[in-house]
């Protein structure tokens, strides 16, 4: 019985000296080699990977600790030969090659390339109505490979809106491993639109459908996926993609960024340039190149006078994650100030005024872009990390070239809403947000914008699930934006109060003082100028301007009107607004049909050389799909102008309308005066902005200019009205 025991004993032994061995290496295995969900690995096990994203990032409630994971496939890259570059370009033709050519432009710029075997650019067109050339086909996706002085045919294909993900990530994949060199970028070529409605719209789709940030994420990951290749850097010929949002997607897939924060011009990049530089350095890596673009697109923006709104950054990639980190310290700091009604409207009122992109105002449209290293200079007295953060962004922009509207633009920009545009935009936003804070920050001051927050105030509890973590990109229930539809801005906010209640003092100036609740809620300050018409009946706004003088450290103001308006040289006024202000000068936006096309003619008012106006020429602003023109039309002889104005029965507040001046012929030496206004009746009053949007209009005081240009001030609007045979 003895032995039996022994051999069993041993038996057993040997059994479990194997399961233990086993276990142990498995649990060597697990402990050390990468995990393959989604066919790859993780860099790290902080958070559960997201199906068909290439990032993952998430944050604890209790701790704020900030985790970011990046997908690396289990697919080795095929490289190609040594010091050799090819430049992928996904080129939506849209309107700008309909209407004027824009993309064919730049395609023969790609074929002014050296006998060389070391730089290519490969191509496909799509995305317009009409090609302005023979060789791409409207009705098909084209396929292009360039060769010194021409492009090869390589493949036509059925038809495919430039806006879907799948498109792109078909395209990017069929490069990749049909021309594999040691160098490898993405461009793509169109109008941009930020954070919120991406790139590329495709006007041969409806509703000229584009490429959003997260189907941009979706298609490099599919991509990533078979090939394994990273870039060397992904750019966008378009307009206001310099964006953290959008640079923080690209570093999973990228060691560079290359975009502009602002407009650009129809020409956009300088192709020529870049190919004449790779040849002469096959050998440049991501960084070195990202100069050379950064430099020739300026030096192509100056060529045609539009070097002073330029902007262009290249980011290095590597360096988003640590700037993450520090912004979700910040961020925390943030959304817990914002609880403090004082230091929520010093910090907004920072915001508003620091450097924005793409227009954002009410006649052009809202971009919502605004600087990044500006909304940290706004924050940073009243939070913590701003500082860290700052100096995170400065190493993660290493190159950048800007203009003098935006000389101390940091590089990249972020959303904010300046104007809340409805939910399918916040939507947008919260599946791109680098963090819980920020976003619970946003949603605070939309959701108090609209009067949706819940009795006993707002927390971030939303958006944090049942364990206590924030997901990226599962941040919130669907429909938690949906009450934002209906919100209004109704030009009577309830915020702004007075300690002394808007009035015209004996000196004939109108003036008035914010108590420490309207303070605390005002973030801007316009005077705005109506005018009656002959009829007596309508007024018609004139705009808003900067005639007013204030303190904001003691809430007082009084205007500053001296009689004198914007006009067209036949002395027609236009309705001005102004939409940016530097040391030197405004730029004013002027609703206007230049040849029947409703557009705006934009200004520059220089403080010095006596005032001196310049005219920069007619912009579009965002059309209804969201996306940017990009072409400052300029003036030229024998155009038409015709100003429009907004127009309000005095007597119907639903009769708003509009009302358009008679036509003016452009002349030889055109420009714009600044003169006392024409004899007529015109109405003065305050529009007070709150932290949220809204506005408190002050009750109006009537002046009259006379024919020397001198304004004198009724006491009473209403014995104006009925001495003037307005009202009876």
């Amino acid at each position: 019985m003895k032995d039996v025991a022994k051999k069993w004993l041993k038996r057993i032994l040997i059994v479990v000296g194997i399961i233990f061995g086993l276990f142990v290496a498995l649990f060597i295995w697990a402990l050390f080699s990468p995990d393959t969900e989604e066919g790859g690995t993780r860099e790290s096990n902080a958070a559960t990977w997201k199906t068909n994203r290439g990032t993952s990032m998430n944050v604890d409630q209790t701790s704020g600790d900030f985790n970011v994971d990046r997908f690396v496939p289990d697919v080795k890259p095929e490289i190609g030969d040594e010091d050799t570059w090819t430049i992928l370009v996904y080129l939506c033709g849209s309107d700008l090659e309909s209407d004027g050519g824009g993309a064919t432009v730049d395609f023969s710029e790609m074929l002014d390339l050296k006998e060389t075997d070391s730089v290519r650019f490969v191509v496909e067109t799509g995305g317009a109505k009409q090609w302005q050339n023979e060789a791409v086909k409207n009705d098909k996706l084209m396929r292009f490979v360039s060769v010194p002085g021409d492009m090869t045919i390589e493949e036509e294909l059925p038809l495919a809106g430039m806006g879907e993900s799948q498109t792109f990530s078909d395209f990017v994949t069929w490069g990749v491993e049909n021309y594999p060199s040691e160098h490898m970028g993405v461009i793509l070529w169109d109008h941009g639109s930020g954070s919120i409605n991406g790139v590329c719209f495709d006007e041969t789709t409806e509703e000229c459908d584009s490429l959003t940030l997260p189907e941009m994420d979706k298609a490099l990951f599919d991509s990533y996926s078979k090939t394994g290749r990273k870039f060397d850097f992904i750019g966008f010929d378009a307009c206001l993609m310099g964006t953290v949002e959008n640079a923080n997607i690209l570093a999973t897939y990228s060691d560079y960024m290359y975009a502009s924060q602002e407009l650009e011009p129809g020409t956009g990049w300088d192709y020529t340039a870049i190919g004449d530089f790779l040849y002469k350095n096959p050998d440049a890596n991501g960084l070195e190149l990202g100069k050379a673009v950064s430099d020739s697109y300026m030096k192509s923006c100056e060529s045609i006078d539009e070097g002073y709104d330029a902007t262009f950054s290249v980011v290095d990639l590597s360096k988003i994650d640590n700037f993450n980190a520090k912004f979700n310290t910040f961020s925390k700091s943030l959304f817990e100030a914002g609880g403090d009604d004082a230091k929520l409207g010093e910090m907004v009122r920072g915001i508003v005024s620091t450097d924005n992109f793409g227009g954002n105002n009410k006649n052009e449209g809202y971009t919502n872009m605004v600087d990044l290293g500006g909304i940290l200079d706004a924050c940073a007295p009243y939070t913590q990390g701003a500082d860290e953060a700052k100096a995170a962004l400065k190493e993660a922009v290493v190159y950048s070239v800007n203009g003098t509207t935006h000389a101390n633009a940091s590089g990249l920009s972020m959303y904010y809403p300046l104007s809340i545009q409805g939910s399918n935009e916040l939507e947008i936003f919260g599946s791109v947000s680098l963090n819980p804070y920020y976003l619970a920050f946003v949603d605070r001051h939309v959701q108090s914008a609209a009067g949706t927050v819940a009795e006993g105030g707002y927390s971030d509890d939303a958006l944090f699930n049942a364990d206590g973590a924030w997901n990226y990109g599962e941040n919130l229930e669907e429909g938690h934006w949906s009450g934002i539809d209906d919100y209004e801005a109704t030009g009577e906010s309830q915020l702004i109060t007075f300690a002394h209640a808007p009035a015209l003092d004996a000196d004939g100036i109108y003036s008035f003082e914010l108590d420490v609740n309207g303070y605390n809620n005002a973030s801007e300050v316009h005077s705005v100028v109506f005018q009656y018409m002959p009829e007596g009946k309508d007024i018609i706004c004139l705009g808003y301007t900067n005639d007013w003088a204030g303190d904001w450290q003691t809430g007082k103001f009084s205007d500053n009107f001296d009689g004198r308006w914007l006009a067209l040289p036949d002395n027609q006024k236009l309705a001005y607004y102004v939409i940016d202000e530097t040391d030197d000068y405004l730029v004013y936006t002027c609703p206007i049909y230049l040849n029947g096309e409703k557009t705006n003619l934009r200004i520059r008012h220089y403080f010095g050389d006596e005032g001196r106006l310049e005219v920069e020429g007619a912009w579009d602003g965002l059309n209804e799909y969201g996306a940017a023109s990009r072409d400052v039309v300029k003036i030229k002889e024998g155009d038409v102008i015709v100003p429009a104005y907004e127009s309000y029965n005095i007597f119907d507040d639903n009769a708003e309308g509009e009302y358009n001046g008679g036509e003016y012929v452009v002349g030889a030496d055109f420009n714009v005066c600044y003169d006392y206004m024409s004899e007529a009746h015109y109405l003065f009053a305050f529009d007070i902005v709150d932290i949220y949007g809204d506005s408190y209009t002050t009750d109006p005081v009537m002046f009259d200019v006379d024919a020397n240009g001198q304004a004198s001030f009724y006491e009473s609007l209403e014995d104006a009205l009925i001495q003037n045979g307005i009202v009876e």
